[in-house]
Formats: structure tokens, sequence, C-alpha cells
């Protein structure tokens, strides 16, 4: 099968055999699959050897011993294992159902969209509380489509028209620098700064901690989501007793051997909200058109020329949104 890898810094179409099945595993004839720009775009940077993408959706070729929620032939939305490329293998638990009525090329957003969720859950945010979204890229954006859909007063920070236009389409709004809205926070009296602050710009060499602590209320949360840096003002945190979180993809089980290979899920009384629920209540969203992702898909690419589309946005990242890879 043909898929695409980093290699030295590049990345290279390959043949690979097609997976073998295990248990507590689905195989997966992949149609589309979405492209995590800034995650991939590292990659390659970093001259990491390994297979790219994340996030998919196609038919269910074979299920392995174990797995009792889906079968051949049914819609299904992939996680956490390379994408890029024609057939997967992918943990039971990263492999949910797709409802009907969900165009497949927003299904297979459905990694980001896990992500997005269980970012909002680390800020640990109540009906009618504010965040303000920094850095409005395909998760951002994301994340503030779904904080919307919550009930949430979201306000977006973002300096590219093009990405603040994209959101304020949505109701949401957008400001398109750090001094507007800090006027703004500080003549709504009803709020007295935001409840959380998500961080998803990536820009490792410039921390905006210090900035997101003035514009948090006393006891506000700042979680970082992008690959941001995190220099801050200890005694600026002292004054407003505030907390700083990280959010590590798509929720609890991320990383874990026996959620994620063992199939051993978490009992739901102990952990509501683990990754794969995550990548269902993502897919519900869709389907229950409380949020669009279809409108930040900006751009379609076969498998086969997805490694010129890498080699285009390497020094332009920010130029990319929602891109689409195709198989057929």
């Amino acid at each position: 099968m043909k898929a695409v890898q980093s290699r030295n810094g590049t990345s290279q179409i390959v043949e690979l055999p097609i997976p073998e099945l295990k248990p507590h595993h689905v195989k997966v004839k992949v149609d589309f699959s979405a492209v995590s720009v800034g995650t991939e775009l590292m990659m390659i940077r970093n001259q990491s050897n390994a297979g790219l993408g994340y996030s998919a959706t196609g038919i269910v070729e074979e299920i392995g011993e174990g797995v009792t929620h889906v079968v051949p032939g049914q819609r299904v939305a992939c996680y956490g294992v390379p994408c890029h490329r024609e057939y997967v293998l992918a943990p039971k638990h990263l492999v949910a159902l797709v409802p009907g009525g969900v165009n497949p090329v927003e299904a297979a957003f459905v990694g980001i969209g896990a992500i997005a969720i269980h970012a909002l859950r680390q800020a640990n945010l109540q009906f009618g509380e504010t965040v303000i979204v920094v850095g409005l890229g395909i998760l951002g954006q994301v994340i503030a489509r779904i904080a919307n859909a919550a009930g949430y007063r979201v306000v977006g920070l973002e300096l590219m028209e093009e990405r603040c236009l994209l959101l304020e389409q949505e109701g949401v709004t957008v400001y398109r620098s750090e001094e507007k809205m800090q006027q703004a926070l500080a003549l709504d009296k009803t709020i007295q700064g935001a409840d959380a602050v998500l961080l998803c710009a990536s820009r490792r060499e410039h921390s905006m901690i210090d900035s997101a602590l003035n514009w948090l209320r006393d006891r506000g949360r700042i979680v970082i989501v992008g690959d941001t840096g995190t220099d801050f003002d200890r005694d600026l945190l002292f004054s407003k007793e505030a907390t700083i979180h990280i959010s590590r993809a798509g929720g609890p089980g991320r990383y874990e051997d026996s959620y994620e290979q063992q199939g051993v899920d978490y009992p739901i009384g102990y952990v509501r909200w683990t990754e794969g629920r995550n990548m269902q209540e993502f897919l519900r969203l869709i389907a229950e058109k409380r949020i669009a992702i279809e409108s930040l898909i900006m751009n379609e690419c076969k498998l086969e020329f997805l490694p010129d589309l890498y080699k285009s946005y390497m020094n332009s990242p920010e130029q990319m949104m929602g891109v689409v890879v195709t198989y057929n």
C-alpha cells in the first residue's frame, strides 16, 4: 500500500505492506485523511522518521478479536495512528462509528476534534463563562466553534484577517490586536476578565502566558494547546492565583498501552471522557449540525501529491487551514 512518511527532513511516498489484523484492532480502508499542518510540518523539520497524519475516515475491512462496536462495511473515523496511507490498523477505542448523514470529509477531522474537545475540558468551563481562544488556525477554529456550540461566551484573538473572518461568520467576536481585546474586556463589567484562555498559537520562541494572565479574572485558568513558549512572570501568576494547564492530545487514554493496544477501557464512572468518547462527541456535534467543519477545508490533495503540498507550505504554514487527503 502507498503511504506518506517523514524521512530525513523530507516527506516521501513509500510502499508498505498492508497491516495484519490483531486483537482489539480494526483494519480500515482509508478514503479521506486530515492534515494537521503544524504537527506534521514540525515532524518533517525535526527529521522524524515516522508515518504522518493521525486523523482519517474510511470503511471497515476487518475487525479483530474483542471488537464489538463496529462491523465490516461500516464507515468509521480513526485517530492516533499514522493515517496518510491506504490502510490503517487502529486500536478499537480509537475507532468511532460515523453517524448517518455526516459528510465523510468532515469525519476525517475526528482527531483534531477530539484534541479540541479535550482542550476545552482542561479549561473546566461552566455554562455562561468566557473563554478566549488565541490563534485561529485549524485547531483554534474548531475549539472556538465547539465552545460556541456549548454556550460559552467565546472571544477569538488572531492577527490574520482571513482567519478572523472565518470565525466571525460563526457569530463569534474576534479581535485583531491584544490592545483592542484588552480594552473590550475592561469595559465589560459583567465578566471581570475571562474565565479561561486557550493558547493555540504555535511559536515556541514566544510566550503569551503573561498576556493571558492580564486577560484573566482572579483565579482564572490558562490552557496551553499549541507549541508555544512557557515562560511567565511568577509574581503575575501569584497575584491572580491563576492555574496553568497543558492539554495533551485527545484525552485520557492517549499514549497508554493498556487502553490503546490492549483494549482496556476506563470505567465511565471514573473517567467520563476518554479520547474515544471525545471522538464520538465530536461526530455527534457534526451530525446534529451544531458545528460545521466544511467551511474550514481550503484544499483537497491526492495522496501522491501530499509531499509537494508540504514543500509549498514549509515556510508559510500559517497560510494553511483545513486540508483533506483523498485516495480515489
